[in-house]
């Protein structure tokens, strides 16, 4: 009969005096705490055990090693909500009630409708009837969240397929994990189950850019057969506009004299009839170029169907749908006889276009991210051949954005845009 191993298990470094432990679940302490303290060093005690972070002999170890145990049982597990799991990611699914909207309002970050709707869709599909939204948080363990992962991963979804490996399988975990992270903050004295499990990888489709020749060819004349169809196209492939930021322009956005655009809202929940006003996809203010030819786009727009609360609005006042962008657009590629292939062309390829067309001037990488709304240095630009040693170059944003302004100007046959008939 194998002998039971030692609550704890002390050792010295041969080159230094530093000591360290091993705690064992024969201390009465669970496997996931046991771990986390698996030949740790006594300088990382906590400041009420400070007295024992330096051991000087094996007695003085033993010592803060039995403290260090005793501790932790009474202070592991300390808890200020008692809560179920379910119970508990519920509080995620409504601005009035979750835990994080304080704490975006604290840093002035607007809340996402779309996150909420997103965090409302899981719960209830996936979480709700789990057995893990029954367990208690202080009670879940690092097993729990594995089987949870298991059973997401081979959970059908509505068109058969298997949600692991899925878009929403890593929505759902990354949910469960934000959630969670929330507790922690909360109670101090509670081990997140989630801290050695690594986030799903999912791998996003990329959608491809057409060449400078063919986004020429959707401005020839016969392509934009309209004075709507004329304006969106060019903010779409001049200012890099999000079909849920098109429809959500207002003329208060736009700075004619500067020759700029500051978007400042998009529609969430755009496949909704539920659809609000909210914040960019980066939850913050960008500047775009607003170049003469976008400008005198939107002015022939206004001049037919007179000036409303929105840019892009109908004569009766009633703004661009947001399936009208989607439904149009293979209309264009057609009529400009532009051959896709097996190429993925959609409306979001405009601004994969734009970035392509200028990076292929020399602009640099910090700047074409600033127009496109993209956070940082990891966003996705291997559609369009972005040199990531562009970001070397230092501009000032008002400068660089000027200058993307005359770079799409010329980009543009001057002589075709003038005989351009609009309907």
């Amino acid at each position: 009969m194998p002998r039971p191993k030692k609550p704890f298990v002390i050792s010295k470094r041969n080159d230094t005096e530093t000591y360290f432990i091993i705690i064992n679940t024969t201390s009465g302490l669970s496997q996931r705490i046991c771990k986390e303290w698996f030949r740790k060093s006594f300088q990382n005690f906590p400041p009420e055990l400070y007295g024992y972070a330096n051991p000087k002999s094996d007695v003085a170890a033993e010592a803060g090693a039995i403290a260090l145990i005793a501790y932790l049982k009474q202070n592991g597990r300390v808890i200020s909500e008692d809560i179920t799991v379910g119970a508990w990611l519920e509080k995620f699914t409504a601005i009035e009630t979750s835990p994080r909207t304080g704490i975006n309002a604290s840093k002035n970050r607007p809340y996402s409708a779309g996150s909420f709707g997103n965090y409302c869709g899981y719960f209830k599909s996936h979480i709700k009837s789990d057995p893990l939204a029954k367990l208690k948080m202080a009670e879940v363990e690092e097993d729990d969240i594995l089987a949870f992962n298991t059973r997401m991963s081979v959970k059908k979804l509505k068109d058969g397929r298997v949600m692991g490996g899925t878009r929403t399988y890593k929505g759902v975990l990354g949910f469960v994990r934000m959630a969670f992270n929330n507790y922690r903050r909360k109670n101090k004295g509670w081990v997140n189950p989630f801290i050695d499990i690594d986030k799903p990888i999912y791998k996003s489709k990329s959608w491809d850019a057409l060449s400078e020749e063919e986004m020429l060819r959707l401005f020839n004349p016969g392509v934009l057969r309209t004075t709507m169809e004329l304006a969106v196209c060019s903010v779409m492939f001049l200012s890099g506009f999000r079909r849920s930021e098109i429809s959500a322009l207002k003329p208060e956005d736009l700075d004619w004299n500067a020759q700029k655009i500051t978007v400042r809202r998009a529609w969430q929940r755009i496949g909704n009839k539920n659809r609000v006003l909210g914040p960019p996809k980066s939850k913050r203010e960008r500047i775009v170029p607003f170049v003469p030819f976008l400008q005198d786009a939107i002015k022939k727009l206004w001049a037919e169907n007179g000036e409303h609360e929105f840019v892009f609005c109908w004569k009766d006042g009633s703004r661009l749908g947001p399936q009208w962008i989607g439904k149009n657009f293979g209309k264009w590629l057609d009529r400009a006889k532009i051959e896709v292939g097996s190429r993925g062309i959609v409306p979001h390829s405009c601004r994969h276009s734009l970035a392509s067309m200028l990076e292929a001037r020399g602009v640099p990488i910090r700047y074409i991210q600033e127009i496109l709304g993209h956070s940082d240095s990891n966003s996705n630009f291997g559609s369009f051949g972005i040199n990531r040693t562009t970001m070397i170059y230092l501009h000032t944003p008002d400068k660089m954005i000027q200058d993307v302004g005359k770079i799409i100007t010329e980009f543009l046959d001057g002589e075709k845009m003038q005989n351009l008939k609009v309907g």
